[in-house]
């Protein structure tokens, strides 16, 4: 029994002789190696790569793991290139309303113009009118009452009031003086109510 539990004890003294050492050795190789400056953990990796088995086992993960990586860059890339069909869309859908909207505007602009043009054109022909309009009055009172009268009776109810109602109030009485009573009293009513009207 004692010779048992000696062989034991020797064992034992002999693992702790060895391995006590070899791990002290072990220590003092890898503070020497990390002072020099050599990476310890990156040759620790190489070394491992040019193991075998662990090799294989550890180039299959790569492969596993490259084919994750590019299916999920395949992925993002589909997801990228929707979106960027999707912005694309909306941008040619944003520029198809601003060309609608300035198409409007100019169409605008141009019918702007049209009116413009033509409210100028028609100030034109009022003024013109309108000095028209002042010279006949002119004539008519340079005119002698006795040839005027006659012909305004002659004329139209509108243009004669048009007229008459233009000229001073002399002369207005010269030219109704000149008339028949029938003309003077239907004319004098209706620059009557005429006056009437516009006061209102």
């Amino acid at each position: 029994m004692e010779e048992l539990e000696e062989s034991k004890i020797s064992k034992f003294q002999w693992f702790l002789v060895i391995f006590i050492p070899l791990i002290f050795a072990v220590t003092v190789a890898l503070i020497v190696l990390t002072v020099a400056g050599v990476n310890v953990a990156e040759k620790a990796k190489d070394m491992s790569a040019k193991i075998p088995f662990i090799t294989s086992d550890k180039k299959d993960e790569d492969r596993g793991n490259e084919a994750r990586n590019d299916e999920k860059v395949s992925i993002k890339l589909e997801k990228l290139e929707t979106e960027i069909v999707n912005k694309q869309k909306e941008i040619d859908k944003l520029e198809g309303i601003i060309d609608t909207r300035d198409k409007s505007i100019e169409k605008a602009e141009a019918e702007k113009q049209q009116l413009q043009m033509e409210m100028n054109q028609l100030k034109e022909s009022q003024t013109g009118k309108d000095k028209a309009f002042k010279d006949i009055i002119r004539t008519y009172e340079t005119m002698a009452p006795k040839k005027s009268a006659p012909i305004i009776t002659e004329m139209n109810d509108q243009d004669a009031l048009g007229i008459l109602s233009s000229m001073k109030a002399a002369t207005l009485a010269k030219v109704l003086e000149n008339m028949s009573t029938a003309d003077a009293a239907r004319l004098t009513k209706k620059l009557a109510e005429q006056s009437t009207q516009e006061e209102r």
